[in-house]
């Protein structure tokens, strides 16, 4: 894992059968920008990561990415 994989969002949504476009029109945002988050190019605020908890109803702590191998 690189420093800037710090989210599953991509992960989760496979999981959850959704996809990106969906999670950008749930939020109201432009697809380029869930496609970043996706690609952990950038990172979503944390309440950006709260309200995509609840849209995909897992934890938010199933989103971000620990350090447990450390």
């Amino acid at each position: 894992m690189t420093e800037k994989d710090l989210n599953r969002i991509k992960v989760m949504l496979v999981e959850k059968k959704q996809t990106a476009k969906w999670l950008a029109d749930q939020l109201g945002k432009d697809p380029a920008t869930v496609s970043k988050w996706c690609t952990n190019t950038t990172q979503p605020s944390l309440e950006i990561l709260i309200r995509i908890s609840e849209l995909l109803e897992v934890p938010i702590q199933e989103l971000i990415r620990t350090n447990e191998k450390l």
